[in-house]
């Protein structure tokens, strides 16, 4: 029989207590125990970063992390971001079309908000750093940078600072129609 924990997880700003295998990874129970199907399963190597999530606001792969470590810890899924309105990552990635097929998504988001969250005005390279471990077999990677920049921007106040060809992707008076 396999050995089961009781573990107490913030799961977006909900407090969650959740019984499951001491084997399982946050991925696991993330998907599984709580239904939060946003966060993907990828490569289960910690190479692809399509199970992104943020623990206590640092990303971290849920693949390789045991559930049962992260014990009290708030974990932000890309489901978090869902509000009234689009969160400005996914405003902008929407209208620039920065996703593709969309399966490696929630985890750039999520990079990209723990990014945007410790440095309101990253430069390129900053960027393109944070998401270094998250890998895209669709785009080019050009309109995912263009859109985690746009989004700092918005975040910042500054809806004039869209890239020059945003008007091409339903942009309206510098703010995301989507």
């Amino acid at each position: 029989m396999t050995d089961h924990v009781t573990a107490t997880y913030r799961v977006n700003g909900e407090e969650r207590t959740v019984a499951h295998p001491a084997h399982h990874t946050l991925l696991e129970v993330l998907r599984e125990a709580c239904g939060l199907t946003g966060t993907k399963h990828g490569c289960e190597l910690g190479e692809c970063g399509a199970c992104t999530v943020l623990v206590d606001g640092e990303p971290q792969l849920s693949c390789l992390v045991l559930a049962r470590e992260v014990d009290g810890a708030s974990v932000d899924t890309v489901e978090g971001l869902e509000g009234a309105e689009l969160h400005p990552l996914q405003a902008t990635f929407a209208d620039l079309g920065a996703a593709q097929c969309g399966y490696c998504t929630p985890g750039i988001l999520m990079v990209a908000k723990a990014l945007l969250d410790r440095k309101a005005a990253p430069t390129r390279a900053e960027v393109t750093e944070a998401l270094s471990g998250n890998l895209c077999r669709c785009t080019g990677y050009i309109k995912i940078l263009e859109a985690v920049e746009w989004a700092g921007a918005l975040c910042r106040g500054e809806h004039e600072a869209r890239p020059a060809d945003a008007s091409l992707y339903g942009v309206c008076e510098g703010r995301p129609h989507v």
